[in-house]
C-alpha cells in the first residue's frame, strides 16, 4: 500500500476546480444560466453567499481528490491505468449518479449534458495532476 500525498491531493482539487471556473465560466455558462432559468448577470451562488459555495464546492473536490489519491495508494495503477480509473469515476459514477438525480428533477437535457462533460473532464484533469505529479 503507497501513501496519499497530499500535495496531489490539493492540486488535484485544484485542477477540478479550475475546470469548473472555465466550464461554467466562458464555456458554457450562458447555456447553463440559461437552462436552468437564472439570466446571465445572475452568480452561481443563488441566495447564498459566494464564498461559501466556492469554498464548499472546494473541499467536495479535496474529498473527490482524496478518494482518487486513496485508490492509487491501494492499487499502485500504471500511468495510463491512473487516467481510465479517473476519467472511469466521472463517466461511470458521477454521470449515473447525476443524471438519476436529474430525472426526477425534470431538469433540462443541456444542463445533465453540460454537467456530466464537466464531471468527465474536471475528473481528466483530476487524473492528470495525478500522473504529472
Amino acid at each position: 500500500m503507497g501513501q496519499i500525498d497530499l500535495l496531489r491531493v490539493i492540486l488535484g482539487a485544484g485542477a477540478f476546480f479550475l475546470v469548473g471556473m472555465v466550464w461554467y465560466g466562458v464555456l458554457f455558462g450562458k447555456i447553463w444560466k440559461r437552462a436552468i432559468g437564472r439570466s446571465e448577470d445572475e452568480d452561481f451562488s443563488g441566495d447564498r453567499p459566494i464564498w461559501l459555495v466556492f469554498g464548499l464546492t472546494f473541499a467536495f473536490a479535496l474529498l473527490i481528490s482524496l478518494t482518487l489519491a486513496h485508490q492509487f495508494a491501494m492499487s499502485s495503477p500504471s500511468v495510463r491505468a491512473m487516467m481510465m480509473i479517473s476519467v472511469g469515476y466521472g463517466l461511470m459514477l458521477m454521470v449515473p449518479a447525476i443524471g438519476i438525480r436529474y430525472l426526477y428533477l425534470n431538469a433540462p437535457w443541456q444542463v445533465f449534458a453540460i454537467d456530466a462533460g464537466f464531471f468527465v473532464t474536471a475528473m481528466a484533469a483530476m487524473g492528470g495532476v495525478f500522473v504529472l505529479l
